[in-house]
């Protein structure tokens, strides 16, 4: 049943800088001081430099729907990637308490990890007391404790601030409680928290698991189980579709934050998601060690068929195709499918939306030893594919940094054998609406140098592939012996 905002699980089982130059005192300095002085400026500028150029929010004013939004580049072709950041002692220790490897020792505890670029990460412990009236969480100490009051968007997205700014801002603020009633506690939890957001680019597969439910894994997987989501900007859609997951991160209860206006009351919380790279679990930082395939054995119990179902057996093995409507559509489809049907596989195509029955692309993944797509965000299903399988990736013209960094590397960390299939121009939809010499279609590099919305326009939303049909039966007749030979060889 659904309570004030509390959502029951069983609920959706249901059908359905500029940056100011450091200020150097007048009058002579010490040359000590004065290279000091410089390297501070240098410095300064450097990292502004690297906001303003380098990541994918050069064209703040741009706005367009979420769902409509596809995958982030960088201007300078770098990926961008999770790094170990020499953080100050309490940044240190702030981060140990988040992961579980140390413990405050003591309530009335409040800090933030602001040190990644990816996402701030804050933790409370004591006594902790929810208002979501005033969009605020609160902790309740004895005033013998310098406490300052934070805020956080928890979305891990932070460098791109014209999303970020869509987010739910909390207030994190500490109360004497000498000076202040103490709020009753409407909801009294045994369980620690993990407060989260679901908005930003949620509406798009590969920013729900990327800035999502990947980053609820690593930040919630320590507690196995025993702790309680609260939600900031909830939709029902989400939790319908993505129920099952969270069931296997949880053994309670969603907590709406917004619609829930009760005083829910925790002995300690999270607010805000740790993320490594992209589609990936770095186990060199998480606590236990965990990686890619623990996440995927989440979904393995989400989404697997019961074992008394029955189940499907082929003869010749199955090649997925995803389809795509708008731009990036491949417009041979039927052709490719013709020439896989020859080359040996059974082919299956699938059209993933966002309302789609997750368990039955799981299913049909799963049981694929091929799948095939042109690059965008419904690649993200390739999570669902077993160790060994074979992803080969449509890589249209001007995307191929994006489509490696993005799909190809965290497909090779999960084990899968990846194949790039890289459209050539007289293959690209472009050839046909740009000459032979124009740098759109012999320079990409220089149309992506204008940065990220001249490559969405250009590259991703006005461009059809149509593939060559004898290179790609090529390519197909060399991946049919592939997967036979590793069918042999795990037979034997």
């Amino acid at each position: 049943m659904v309570h004030l905002g509390r959502i029951s699980l069983r609920e959706w089982q249901k059908p359905k800088i500029n940056v100011s130059s450091p200020v150097v005192p007048k009058g002579k300095l010490h040359k000590a001081a004065q290279t000091v002085a410089f390297l501070l400026l240098a410095s300064s500028a450097a990292f502004s430099f690297l906001q303003l150029f380098s990541l994918p929010h050069a064209e703040p004013e741009r706005k367009e729907p979420a769902g409509l939004l596809r995958t982030h580049i960088t201007v300078n072709g770098k990926p961008l990637k999770a790094s170990k950041e020499e953080r100050l002692p309490l940044t240190s220790h702030c981060s140990s308490l988040i992961d579980g490897s140390e413990d405050s020792g003591e309530t009335g505890f409040l800090c933030c990890d602001r040190s990644s670029y990816r996402s701030d990460v804050c933790y409370m412990k004591g006594d902790i007391r929810t208002s979501s009236s005033s969009s605020a969480v609160h902790l309740y100490h004895s005033g013998s404790l310098n406490l300052k009051e934070e805020k956080i968007r928890p979305y891990t997205r932070k460098w791109e601030r014209n999303i970020t700014e869509t987010i739910d801002e909390i207030k994190l603020k500490p109360v004497r409680t000498s000076l202040n009633r103490r709020h009753s506690c409407h909801v009294k939890h045994q369980s620690p928290a993990v407060l989260f957001s679901t908005g930003g680019y949620t509406g798009n597969v590969y920013h729900e698991f990327n800035d999502g439910l990947i980053p609820l894994f690593l930040t919630a997987e320590r507690f196995e189980g025993n702790v309680v989501f609260v939600i900031l900007e909830y939709h029902n859609w989400w939790m319908n579709k993505y129920g099952p997951i969270i069931q296997r991160l949880t053994k309670h209860e969603i907590v709406d934050f917004a619609k829930d206006k009760r005083t829910h009351c925790f002995g300690e919380l999270i607010v805000g998601l740790r993320i490594h790279d992209e589609l990936s679990v770095n186990p060199g930082l998480t606590k236990s060690g965990k990686n890619i395939h623990d996440f995927q054995a989440v979904l393995a119990q989400a989404f697997r068929p019961p074992q008394n179902e029955p189940r499907q057996t082929l003869s010749r093995p199955r090649l997925t195709i995803l389809t795509r409507k708008g731009s990036r559509v491949l417009l041979n489809l039927k052709s490719v499918s013709r020439i896989a049907n020859k080359a040996g596989f059974d082919v299956e195509t699938l059209s993933p939306k966002r309302n789609s029955d997750m368990g039955q692309i799981y299913r049909v993944l799963h049981s694929s030893q091929v799948l095939i797509g042109v690059h965008g965000a419904a690649l993200t299903h390739f999570l669902f594919m077993r160790p060994g399988s074979v992803f080969i990736q449509i890589v249209p013209l001007g995307l191929n940094w994006a489509a490696d960094a993005y799909y190809g590397e965290p497909a090779r960390k999960l084990g899968l054998d990846y194949v790039e299939y890289r459209v050539r121009i007289g293959e690209s939809s472009l050839s046909r609406e740009y000459n032979a010499t124009d740098p759109v279609l012999v320079r990409p590099e220089s149309v992506n140098s204008k940065g990220w919305w001249e490559t969405k326009r250009v590259y991703m939303d006005r461009q059809n592939v149509q593939v060559d049909t004898k290179r790609f039966r090529d390519l197909l007749a060399r991946v049919y012996k592939r997967v036979v030979r590793k069918q042999e060889l795990g037979s034997s």
